[in-house]
């Protein structure tokens, strides 16, 4: 038997939304799934034990960052990621691609590669397709993703159709030099909001999409209408025997809104970049707790979260940490957010089990009403 398959479990009745595994050399991931996200090989502010805690199957680690710092070579020599960040479930690693479109300022984007300077030290660097694989096999994720090109949102039809054009090219080239079977390389879906170019995108990806499929490029920038209108599209056509990654989303509506459409995998920083700041995400909406009116409110983040702050501490409690600026406040609400995304997930694989999403999606809206949709 292969090291990655997956098996789809069941298919909702009245939407693309499916349930499924997917199997890896470190362990089986239940989809749909979400994955938090660890740059720098660390999510902040959460220890791999609290990333278990939360019920996290797979967390996502970022193949530029750690090129930079503390580079793959030294990955390598610790053992790969596994070994070096002390996590023995699934890693996922990304290519460097959507780095290369949020740093644009920094870098220079040719056919054979791409130069740029560092954001660290200003020092110059090249990385082409078969430079990204090299990296990514070094760092040694269980899932790599393929060196891509991103165009931003309001970017015109031929700028948009030169990008997805490039990302196939680049997509034979990190095919062909990988090399390493205890990885499954994703190739990416790109052609902005154009529906033209998405599918053709999507067609001429599948060849060399063995183990999954990622959909990059969305929510860069367009209404999230747009972005769904995006993936009603492309819906039809995925393969079925395969996960489908819509790359950097994770606010809990698109999740419900991405399940509808077919997708099984979603990454977002979102959770732990908000929770830094004192939001946190619940079943009855987002909670800013360092708000005024949460100073003598002793219940907990979330009624329904059985994680550690919930179970533990107050918003009055975590409301303080966040305005003296104890570090604490932050990984609570980290460690609470990734918990209830998790958990989420969880609940929305169950409705499709039942058969029962469409009520789920209902019930979710009644109690969060429109509060997430400004992420």
């Amino acid at each position: 038997m292969e090291k990655f398959y997956f098996e789809q479990l069941k298919q909702d009745s009245k939407t693309g939304a499916r349930a499924g595994i997917l199997h890896t050399p470190h362990g089986d991931i239940l989809t749909p799934t979400y994955m938090p996200v660890g740059t720098q090989a660390t999510v902040k502010g959460v220890t791999p034990q609290g990333l278990k805690d939360a019920k996290s199957q797979i967390i996502l680690a970022n193949t530029y960052h750690l090129y930079m710092r503390p580079g793959d070579e030294l990955v390598k020599k610790a053992g790969g990621l596994h070994k070096f960040m002390a996590w023995d479930r699934p890693i996922l690693t990304d290519s460097g691609g959507f780095q290369v479109f949020s740093l644009a300022k920094l870098n220079k984007i040719k056919d054979d590669g791409v130069w740029f300077n560092s954001h660290v030290d200003g020092s110059k660097h090249f990385i082409s397709p078969e430079k990204a694989m090299e990296i990514e096999n070094n760092l040694g994720a269980d899932i790599i993703m393929a060196f891509d090109q991103c165009s931003e949102y309001g970017a015109d039809y031929a700028k948009s159709r030169e990008a997805m054009d490039r990302t196939l090219k680049w997509l034979d080239r990190c095919y062909n030099h990988h090399k390493n079977p205890n990885q499954a390389l994703f190739p990416i879906v790109q052609g902005n909001v154009y529906k033209d170019l998405r599918l053709t995108s999507l067609k001429e990806t599948l060849p060399y999409a063995k183990y999954g499929i990622g959909i990059g490029g969305l929510s860069v920038g367009e209404p999230k209408e747009i972005m769904y209108d995006v993936m009603d599209e492309l819906l039809p056509h995925y393969p079925v025997n395969m996960p489908r990654y819509l790359m950097g989303v994770g606010s809990p509506d698109c999740l419900v809104e991405g399940v509808k459409r077919g997708i099984d995998m979603f990454d977002c920083v979102l959770a732990t970049r908000i929770a830094r700041n004192g939001t946190a995400l619940t079943s009855n909406g987002k909670v800013v707790v360092r708000n005024g009116i949460y100073k003598e409110d002793f219940t907990p983040l979330d009624s329904e979260c059985d994680c550690y702050a919930c179970q533990n501490y107050s918003k009055a409690y975590l409301r303080h940490m966040i305005n003296v600026g104890e570090m604490m406040g932050g990984m609570m609400i980290s460690l609470h957010n990734i918990t209830y995304l998790n958990n989420l997930m969880a609940r929305i694989r169950e409705a499709i089990m039942q058969d029962s999403f469409s009520e789920f999606v209902e019930e979710f809206y009644a109690k969060t009403g429109d509060t997430y949709k400004r992420y």
